[in-house]
């Protein structure tokens, strides 16, 4: 069966990492409005634990990035304890950004804000800050766009049944959209319902970088992984990452579509992807990759299942939809928005695969990740992520 007629509105995070070097930067420098189309519309975005601070005022409970940081598991020990303190500066950023000409901006809601057993009551100072933010926002004429889950999970649902590894977070994460759109959706109207669920699975679930921080040996940073299971754990996220969001988007087109004509959709980080060379292995690499960065996200709301190649992949690890399910998630997305900071070269490493040992979500795809560097024609930005990518590729 083919994909349904799905109308998909993308957009791109457009981040500009300026070299500071010569002709190049003068470049860069010199772009104007006028060399975008007239309906491009010009936006800023922020997450609530790396914004918002007030970590512990006004009722809000532990989300799972505040735990992780209190461990002291990032790199440099840094906290979102008071973050860029938007929570009591939010009127002087909006502010800024009328007076710096953003026509929209992107923000999510903190649940454990909201919401703070994860369940239940609506904590009144987290529904006033947003009711307060929104309201300035809509005074300024700035567009606005919400995330309901950036990654920060309430902790108290972490432990009472681990999360996104449960199927019990569906209905949860259902109940706490639902406050969601009917506090703020007469006022918003582009709703994304989580941030990057194949980030979070990998960072969270695989490799440990990201919180809750799980992982197993060897695949977790430094081998700091006091728990979980990197070959099983992230797909297991993932896929009830897809359930809850389709799940609220049902919610969304049923309850409060109709009245207040919004719409809801998903986010995906991703790079684009160029073969190494010109190997038939490069090129068969390159789709492989994008199968398992785009499609394990984008591929059950279109077609209402996981790529033939991941199926392939992963084996009895990856859990299967229902007819149900499936029928749920095809179509699940009115638009589709993509984070995109840079590409990175493509090579095949098939023979990883082969060795029988356990795979996590990296050995599955059987490829090696290249970012660019002095030896493909590009200059460091200082950071992997935003490298500069050359004009010319294979």
């Amino acid at each position: 069966m083919g994909a349904p007629p799905v109308f998909v509105l993308l957009c791109l995070q457009l981040i500009l990492v300026a070299p500071w070097q010569g002709e190049t930067s003068a470049r860069a420098l010199n772009f104007t409005r006028q060399d975008f189309p007239p309906d491009f519309i010009f936006g800023a975005g922020t997450s609530a634990y790396q914004y918002e601070g007030a970590t512990d005022e006004d009722g809000r409970s532990p989300s799972i990035w505040d735990t992780f940081t209190h461990e002291g598991r990032m790199p440099d020990t840094s906290t979102g304890d008071l973050g860029s303190d938007g929570y009591h500066k939010y009127k002087e950023d909006v502010k800024l950004m009328s007076d710096t000409g953003l026509e929209a901006y992107r923000f999510s809601i903190s649940w454990s804000m909201l919401i703070p057993r994860g369940r239940g009551p609506i904590n009144p100072k987290g529904l006033e800050y947003y009711n307060n933010l929104i309201n300035e926002l809509v005074k300024l004429g700035i567009e606005i766009h919400v995330i309901l889950y950036q990654l920060d999970f309430p902790q108290i649902l972490e432990d009472e049944y681990q999360g996104w590894l449960s199927p019990r977070v569906v209905e949860d994460f259902t109940a706490y959209a639902d406050a969601c759109f009917r506090e703020f959706g007469d006022r918003v109207r582009h709703w994304t319902t989580m941030d990057e669920p194949a980030i979070a699975a990998v960072g969270g679930y695989d490799s440990g970088t990201l919180a809750p921080g799980r992982c197993s040996k060897p695949f977790g940073r430094d081998d700091d992984c006091p728990a979980g299971n990197s070959t099983v754990e992230p797909y297991v996220a993932a896929h009830n990452s897809i359930l809850a969001h389709a799940s609220a988007v049902k919610l969304y087109r049923d309850k409060y579509q109709a009245t207040q004509q919004g719409v809801v959709g998903m986010n995906v980080y991703t790079h684009w992807c160029y073969r190494f060379s010109p190997s038939p292995a490069d090129t068969a690499a390159v789709q492989r990759t994008l199968d398992f960065v785009i499609g394990w996200t984008l591929d059950p709301l279109v077609y209402g299942d996981y790529p033939k190649t991941m199926k392939e992949k992963v084996g009895s690890r990856l859990p299967l939809f229902t007819e149900e399910q499936s029928a749920m998630i095809r179509g699940a997305t009115d638009f589709i928005t993509v984070n995109h900071y840079t590409s990175v070269y493509i090579s095949d490493r098939s023979d990883s695969a082969e060795t029988g040992r356990p795979l996590d979500v990296y050995g599955d795809m059987s490829v090696a990740f290249r970012f660019c560097s002095n030896q493909h024609g590009c200059r460091s930005t200082g950071a992997a992520m935003f490298a500069r990518v050359p004009q010319r590729h294979l």
